[in-house]
């Protein structure tokens, strides 16, 4: 007799895209009030007061999964990347009674966007005992660069002619000393200021709808952002943006210099800044890589605590920054 297999899957340790919605309260020309997270436009174009608009909590939106097909006495699994780059995911047993695994676990797999083939299959060592596991899944942005060295350098993310002051380094002791922010720099500018692309690639993630912001290190996953993948298989992140002011889109190709969102104040923040770091996924770990910055005149610099950076048209160096 054939006993059933039990499965479980887990999800761990990821990045999840957040998604945020708003509530709006009007009043039709009935009198009669309105409470909706999707409006019509006529409904707001007839509302005869004012409308209240009111931001709802953000929620994670999954968009890795490990998916089972097939016999369920001998199951294949198979990862869904709905992110517009690569992902490398994890997949290992946290618990595993009468099974196997063909290849076997723990083992890495590199995903590129949509369904992957077979990644490996489960079956049963003794039909006559029941089966049980738990599959237990994890997954980071890009290839794994284990022997990534840089050999590009990032124009300033601002507008022509704008300067502002890094107010953080790296190495800053505020909040620039783990992983993935060891190479990061902050640089201090007012809320609303223009946000464009410091080398060209492919965007890869947009988180856009976070609207707090502070000290108190609970924000510290709320900063609204945008993940450009370059063709060396860094990325560089553009962090602490305006509510709802990304110009642009996962899958999206931006050239070097192109407009890409707004600065703002959103997530862990003493106060208005652009957070800017290259990272690299380092084997199931994204970290920070050193970089430097073109200045006009086409010389390359580390950037440094309190020195000023100035934007410059990126077609005065012809192909820099690809």
């Amino acid at each position: 007799m054939k006993l059933a297999l039990s499965i479980f899957i887990l999800l761990a340790l990821c990045s999840l895209t957040a998604v945020g919605q708003k509530l709006y309260k009007f009043q039709d020309k009935k009198g009669i009030w309105h409470f909706t997270d999707k409006p019509t436009a006529n409904e707001l174009k007839e509302a005869q007061q004012n409308i209240e608009i009111r931001q709802l909590k953000v929620a994670a939106k999954q968009l890795v999964w490990l998916l089972q097909k097939g016999d369920e006495r001998q199951p294949e699994f198979y990862i869904r990347n709905d992110y517009s780059g690569p992902v490398e995911v994890e997949a290992l047993f946290s618990q595993r009674d009468n099974v196997k695994a063909t290849p076997e676990l723990p083992r890495r797999f590199v995903i590129e966007p949509g369904e992957s083939d077979t990644l490996f299959r489960i079956s049963g060592i003794n039909d006559l005992e029941a089966w049980q596991i738990s599959v237990k899944y994890s997954y980071i942005f890009g290839n794994p660069l284990p022997n990534y060295q840089s050999t590009t350098s990032y124009f300033p993310p601002l507008a022509p002619d704008a300067s502002f002051q890094i107010s953080q380094a790296f190495g800053g002791s505020y909040s620039h000393f783990d992983a993935q922010n060891e190479y990061a720099v902050d640089i201090a500018m007012p809320i609303g200021t223009p946000v464009y692309a410091a080398r060209a690639g492919m965007i890869v993630e947009v988180a856009d709808d976070f609207f707090k912001g502070g000290t108190n290190k609970a924000y510290s996953s709320e900063a609204n952002n945008i993940r450009i993948l370059h063709d060396d298989g860094s990325m560089a992140i553009y962090a602490h943006l305006e509510l709802e002011k990304a110009q642009v889109y996962p899958g999206l190709t931006v050239a070097a210099g192109q407009l890409i969102a707004y600065s703002g104040n959103t997530g862990f923040s003493t106060g208005p800044h652009l957070h800017f770091a290259v990272q690299i996924n380092k084997g199931m770990e994204l970290v920070s890589v050193p970089f430097t910055f073109f200045n006009a005149s086409g010389k390359a610099e580390e950037p440094l605590y309190e020195s000023w950076l100035k934007g410059f048209v990126p077609t005065q160096m012809g192909s820099a920054g690809k």
